[in-house]
């Protein structure tokens, strides 16, 4: 395991971490509130927890070498993660959505809110802490699993804050509908992030071609290279973190076998510069 490989599994441990002890101080604050906010926040934490700890097993799956059985690698695990991550997000805001809908007629009083604005608060400073740590290291090693997974936590700062402005409602002005109407709007936000994260997925696990702003910067690349005179069925996917890239080169057919291949070797070395984490298979046609 190189150096960048270690820094993703440190990022993950301490991501997997932080949600444990998120999950532990907000179950607590709803057991003493019964904010449906909180629960949503709560739900949301849940959710992170599960993710963190399958992009931790990802991180450390992925980053297994090919073998015979798996020859292109191990990375579309990553892909099987998130989109049981999708499914798991969806299920969780309907639980939440189905009892705030419920408490919309006749919304409870709230308790205990000072105790589940401490919490709550607590819940933001740690989560704003390990979201900017996530972010030096998805920088550093350019880890999608990494960035995916710190983008739960900016998702987690929205209904936790949320949750804050409910109990604030409940506590300062006696306003409980405030409630349930910021757990239906999480539920909402949790439902638009499933439907990224799984459509993300499941594109990946079909194959699906790397979006058209990718494509024209591997024209750029290719065209630009010396002794390039075209080049045809250019074909690429992703699977996890990395992307697989194929073209045919057309070159001039009287030229040597070793012009032809310094120039395929040119267009490789430069393609992979251009995108991390990718593998490029060039075949050299004659025109």
């Amino acid at each position: 395991m190189n150096g960048s490989q270690r820094l993703n599994v440190s990022a993950g441990v301490a991501s997997v971490s932080v949600a444990v002890v998120l999950v532990a101080i907000k179950a607590w604050a709803l057991a003493a509130t019964g904010a449906l906010s909180v629960a949503a926040s709560l739900a949301d934490s849940a959710v992170d927890l599960f993710a963190s700890a399958a992009g931790l097993v990802g991180i450390i799956y992925a980053a297994k070498p090919p073998d015979e059985d798996h020859s292109f690698g191990h990375t579309s695990a990553e892909d099987l993660v998130a989109l049981g991550q999708a499914l798991l997000i969806v299920a969780s805001a309907g639980l939440i959505g189905w009892h705030a809908v419920g408490r919309l007629a006749a919304p409870p009083a709230l308790s205990a809110e000072r105790a589940g604005l401490v919490v709550m608060a607590a819940s933001i400073v740690i989560t704003f802490g390990l979201v900017v740590w996530q972010g030096r290291v998805a920088k550093t090693t350019r880890s999608r699993i990494v960035a995916a997974d710190r983008l739960h936590y900016v998702g987690d700062l929205i209904p936790t804050s949320g949750a804050m402005v409910a109990l604030v409602a409940s506590r300062r002005l006696g306003i409980s509908w405030l409630d349930p109407i910021i757990a239906l709007a999480a539920c909402l936000f949790l439902v638009a992030g499933a439907y990224r994260i799984g459509i993300g997925a499941w594109n990946a696990l079909m194959d699906r071609a790397a979006d058209p702003a990718l494509l024209a910067r591997l024209d750029a690349i290719i065209t630009a290279q010396p002794g390039v005179l075209g080049y045809h069925d250019l074909k690429t996917r992703s699977a996890g973190s990395r992307t697989f890239i194929q073209v045919h080169l057309e070159l001039d057919g009287t030229q040597s076998l070793q012009a032809a291949h310094d120039i395929g070797a040119g267009v490789r070395r430069a393609l992979l510069a251009a995108v991390a984490d990718s593998e490029v298979i060039i075949h050299q046609d004659p025109r």
